[in-house]
């Protein structure tokens, strides 16, 4: 993107029958939003009646998510802004895969992606993401914590933070105990920390620690001892996140060669259309993505190299 013209934001309202066309349309509305992006709704949604949703919502909401990378991956779009779906809808109609997140992995053909949220004092990424509990623990793998913990940096490092530090959490109480409460810190977490701090671009400047007990990292981090929280499992990193920043938590795609944000709540059927869903979130998720375009143009200005064809 050349750094004279307007980032090109394009925003699919999600299902229709849920808050997402109002909350876009707020925040759209608002003086909040950077009055320095081209902002356009992408999609054809049918006529619905809000907290009322169908299949037809559901195909709409993924017929949009369709044009919206086909536009992206033609260079018509520098980013893309994500309204919210449900997705046991999405199923129904033929939708399959486990998220948005993947969607997009899989149609721009990445395979290193990772799932992040940001808000407040707080920024997570996800080793596991869209994983039953009892599965999560079995797919933690070295190389993986690694690589999502790659992705991590570079996005602080996209965010202007210069010296990004790092807590990595344990997957166990205590972060395992030295060993009487599990072994993932000791055979699998602890030596992935010490892979990470001498692949992370800059070691000598990053601080990684960890594996920390995840029942204290948290308010370390809000404390502002940490920049980025490497997380093991949803939940683990979702939870504090909305916990502390439910509106203004925004979902972050890393690897993609576009910027993909999203809001961090869901379709919120229940209050569609009774005047009191908070635009928060999506104002928050347009303003980063227009920040993340405005990073990638910069580093490209200034011949930095993007490695794994990611934004960040």
């Amino acid at each position: 993107m050349s750094r004279s013209r307007k980032p090109r934001i394009g925003i699919t309202l999600g299902d229709c029958a849920g808050i997402g066309p109002e909350i876009v349309d707020l925040a759209l509305k608002s003086d909040r939003v950077a009055q320095s992006a081209d902002c356009k709704i992408i999609g054809k949604y049918p006529d619905c009646s809000p907290g009322q949703p169908r299949p037809e919502t559901a195909r709409a909401a993924a017929a949009a998510l369709e044009e919206a990378v086909t536009l992206a991956r033609r260079d018509e779009l520098d980013a893309i802004v994500t309204g919210p779906v449900h997705k046991a809808r999405m199923y129904d109609v033929g939708f399959r895969f486990p998220g948005q997140t993947e969607f997009f992995a899989e149609r721009c053909s990445v395979r290193n992606f990772a799932m992040c949220l940001t808000g407040g004092k707080l920024t997570v990424a996800l080793v596991t993401a869209h994983l039953p509990l009892r599965k999560a623990a079995a797919a933690l793998k070295q190389s993986e914590i690694v690589r999502v913990g790659l992705l991590l940096a570079d996005f602080l490092y996209s965010r202007s933070i210069t010296a990004p530090r790092i807590a990595v959490a344990g997957l166990n109480p205590h972060a395992g105990e030295s060993g009487k409460l599990g072994r993932e810190e000791i055979e699998v977490i602890g030596p992935a920390v010490s892979e990470l701090q001498s692949a992370i671009r800059d070691p000598q400047s990053a601080v990684l620690v960890g594996p920390v007990s995840a029942d204290t990292l948290f308010h370390r981090a809000i404390e502002g001892e940490f920049d980025g929280i490497l997380c093991m499992y949803h939940d683990q990193g979702l939870i504090p996140l909305k916990l502390h920043a439910f509106h203004e938590g925004v979902n972050v795609t890393l690897g993609l060669p576009f910027p993909r944000t999203s809001p961090d709540h869901g379709t919120a059927f229940e209050i569609a259309g009774k005047g009191i869903a908070r635009p928060d979130s999506v104002i928050a998720a347009i303003n980063l993505a227009v920040e993340l375009t405005r990073s990638v143009a910069l580093r490209a200005s200034s011949n930095t190299a993007v490695t794994d064809c990611r934004y960040s």
